[in-house]
């Protein structure tokens, strides 16, 4: 496998001691304010709708059901069969499927495509949750998904989101309830430069479509009562040639 045992434990432990109450984790916010937005965003930029969606890095799969409702097959992945867990407990109409899924293991991502076939791809701030090494091979494996038809739709948070989380890591009554399990567990986010994301992407041979600018919402606030949101930088990309 290409993550280390550590890193998928991490994950493991994580979901495994997460309520499965929608909004109990920091980045588990309503759709309507994260991927209704993207949606928006990404869908004048797919070459076919009709392609399967795969929300990577899906979590408790909150996103996933939103997508569901929007695309006609949705399929949920995640490295941690705990979230996976959650996400199937709280779908029992089974509008999407779900799937344990090493997205930086070249051997799966080519399994999963030759399932699938070409692929659109909704992934929301998992690279900067990878480990350094990992963040390549993730996106050459959105790259092998998406195929020749597909596209991929990616927000990140920005660089400047380093200083609000190490704000709120620092506080004098330490951080906010929702953020401290992630810390916790050893997956605080790592920072990615702003650069360096359309790198990973033209190195896996995609092309940049679009990009833009977009906070990215949690479901904590703060002293003041207000939703905390962190600087976020979106693209869409995909084969052109």
């Amino acid at each position: 496998m290409s993550v280390t045992s550590r890193y998928r434990e991490a994950w493991e432990g994580f979901w495994r001691e997460a309520p499965g109450e929608q909004g109990s984790v920091f980045w588990d916010a309503e759709p309507a304010l994260t991927a209704g937005r993207h949606v928006a965003l990404f869908e004048p930029h797919l070459a076919d709708p009709g392609l399967p969606m795969v929300d990577l890095g899906c979590g408790n799969g909150t996103q996933t059901r939103f997508l569901a409702g929007h695309f006609p097959r949705v399929l949920g992945a995640d490295l941690a069969a705990a979230a996976l867990a959650h996400a199937e407990q709280a779908d029992p109409a089974g509008q999407a499927t779900y799937r344990v899924l090493d997205a930086a293991d070249k051997t799966e991502t080519e399994a999963l495509h030759a399932q699938l076939g070409d692929a659109n791809v909704y992934m929301r701030g998992v690279l900067h949750q990878c480990e350094p090494a990992d963040r390549q091979p993730l996106v050459d494996g959105i790259a092998t998904l998406v195929g020749e038809r597909g596209r991929v739709f990616l927000v990140e948070l920005a660089e400047a989101a380093g200083l609000v989380l190490r704000g709120l890591a620092q506080s004098p009554d330490g951080p906010p309830a929702k953020l401290a399990p992630v810390f916790r567990h050893g997956i605080a986010p790592g920072e990615v430069a702003d650069a360096a994301v359309p790198e990973f992407l033209t190195a896996a041979g995609l092309t940049v479509l679009a990009s833009g600018e977009l906070p990215l919402t949690t479901t904590e606030s703060g002293p003041d009562g207000t939703p905390i949101e962190l600087p976020s930088k979106w693209l869409v990309a995909g084969r052109t040639g």
